[in-house]
Order: C-alpha cells, then structure tokens, then sequence
C-alpha cells in the first residue's frame, strides 16, 4: 500500500503545493531601477532651476552675460515694482477664474457624455474638438473673431439683437480679460472631461441601482456616491489644470500682448516682456523663481489638504 500510494502523492503534490510568493527588493535595487528617471528629472528640472537661480542672483545684461554678484536686489526690485504686484494678483484671478470654471462646466458634461443615448460618439468628439487644435491657432481665430470692426463676434451678437453697436474687445481689460478667461476655459475642458469620464467610467452601475431602490434622488446619488468616487479624479484635474494655466502663455500673448498698457498681463507674459523686451535678464529669473515657488507651494498644500481628508479616522 505504501509503494502504491507513493506516486499518487507525488502527482498530487506539485498541484497542491502553495503559490511561491515575490520577494521584495532590496534597497539598493529599488534605488537602481529609479536611478535613470531621477539623473532624467535632474537633467531636465534640476540643472535648469540651478542655471535660474544662479541668473537671478547677479547682475546680467540683456545678452545673458554675468557681471556681477548681486544678491536679492533683483527680486526687491520686483517687489518695488507696481506692474508686478498688479501681475501677481492678475495671475490668481486668472488661474483661478479658469481652473474653477473649468471644473464647474467639466463636471455636468462628463456626467452627460457618461450616458448612454444616440450620437454619444459624435458628442464626444464635439467636445475633444479644442483639444486637437493647438492653443496658440485657437487664440489667433479668437482674436479674428473679436476684432472691433469686422469679427464675428459683433455680427453674431447684433443679428440677434445683443448689440446695437460694435464693440471693441480687445481694446480695455474690463471686456479684454474676462474673455480670456473665457477661452482659457474652453480650451481646457476637454482635458479636464477626459479625466473625469476615466474616473465615471470606474464607477460600479450596481451601486446606483442600490440607491435607487432605497429611494435616492439623483442629486442625493451625485452628492453621496458620484462625487466622493470623483474625488481624486477631481485633484487630479486641479493640480494639473493649476500648473497648465498659472504658465499658460499663448491666449494672453496672442490677444493683447499683455495690454493694453500692461492692464492683461499675468506673470509669464511679465516675464517674456522682462527678459526679450527690456533685457532685464535678473529681473525675468527672479520671476521664474517666483513662480515655481508658488507652484512647489500650491502643490505641496493641496496635496497635504487632500491626503488629509482621505485618510481614514
């Protein structure tokens, strides 16, 4: 009996023996595998941060050349300068007005697009439309269509009786700057609907059919499963909607070239006009340090805030 049953159990055995498990990796391998991406975000972040910072911190001609340490007087000229404390406060509206109006649009149209109804396909490529065309040659139609004598935007608005006059809109900052706000936030919704239809498309239907049966509204559904499911998604969108539009330069520039009379410039264009205007290199370097400053910093919080809020209690 003992020899019989021998081979049964070593045919059975392998089949039953349990799963071999992945042994984790050491230290110094988990810092190999890295080592290439970290030298590559070093090469392309890090030497030209250091390049900046040491610009920012000499005196420098308008060709780039050296001559001299000069400490922090670059960026005290900058805080002495009204056009750049004006920038910066611009440059919050302008971020924020096109981040939050992004979100606030982007979210109803992916909860639409999400739906299954005929000529989704067609709607969704309506929608991506923007994104395939580059922002600088949508801020060039934008500008034909704006033009005070003969943009489409005028006609448009007086066959239908909005306007009995052409106006100029370009021509002040009071209408200047709203409508770029306004065409920073259709050129980002796309992205922004992308994101969110990924993280809808994640959502289990079985749970909304549970809470149908327990008698909740559809906004008690959006409030309670579809947004908090969202929510990372929503971050995700945030922080990368923030660094896209705080450094956007092609829609400002293209329109008004930060006028009239500096009245639309946000920082990035303040800056172009420091370093290729004026030619005052130190200056402009100090701007970018400024700016990545804010951007380390607003990345940094938020992602602190929203950790917080989703780690368990």
């Amino acid at each position: 009996m003992n020899q019989g049953s021998a081979p049964r159990a070593a045919a059975v055995s392998p089949a039953a023996a349990p799963p071999r498990r992945a042994r984790p990796l050491g230290g110094a391998v988990a810092y190999l595998l890295i080592l290439p991406a970290f030298l590559l975000a070093a090469l392309i972040v890090l030497w030209p941060l250091a390049t900046i910072t040491n610009i920012s911190l000499h005196d420098v001609n308008r060709f780039g050349q050296l001559r001299g340490y000069s400490g922090l007087a670059n960026f005290a000229d900058l805080w002495r300068d009204p056009d750049f404390i004006a920038t910066l406060w611009r440059t919050a509206v302008w971020t924020i007005g096109v981040v939050g109006g992004t979100l606030i649009l982007s979210i109803p149209v992916a909860l639409v697009l999400n739906r299954d109804f005929y000529g989704r396909g067609l709607a969704r490529i309506i929608i991506m439309l923007p994104w395939s065309v580059s922002v600088t040659m949508t801020a060039v139609v934008w500008r034909w269509a704006l033009n005070g004598e003969s943009g489409l935007l005028n006609s448009a608005l007086r066959a239908v009786g909005v306007l009995d006059h052409n106006v100029v809109w370009l021509a002040s900052a009071a209408t200047a700057f709203p409508v770029q706000i306004g065409i920073g936030i259709l050129v980002s919704i796309p992205f922004t609907v992308t994101v969110f239809l990924a993280g809808l498309s994640s959502v289990p239907e079985d749970i909304y059919e549970a809470a149908a049966l327990e008698g909740a509204s559809g906004w008690q559904q959006f409030r309670s499963l579809t947004l908090p499911m969202l929510r990372p998604f929503i971050t995700l969108a945030v922080v990368l909607n923030v660094i896209y539009v705080f450094n956007s330069f092609p829609i400002i520039w293209v329109l008004t070239q930060g006028g009239p009379a500096n009245s639309t410039d946000i920082l990035v264009t303040y800056l172009y006009k420091l370093a290729f205007r004026f030619g005052q290199m130190g200056q402009a370097a100090g701007v970018s340090i400024i700016m990545f400053a804010i951007l380390l910093a607003f990345t940094l919080l938020y992602v602190r805030l929203v950790s917080r809020t989703e780690t368990p209690t």
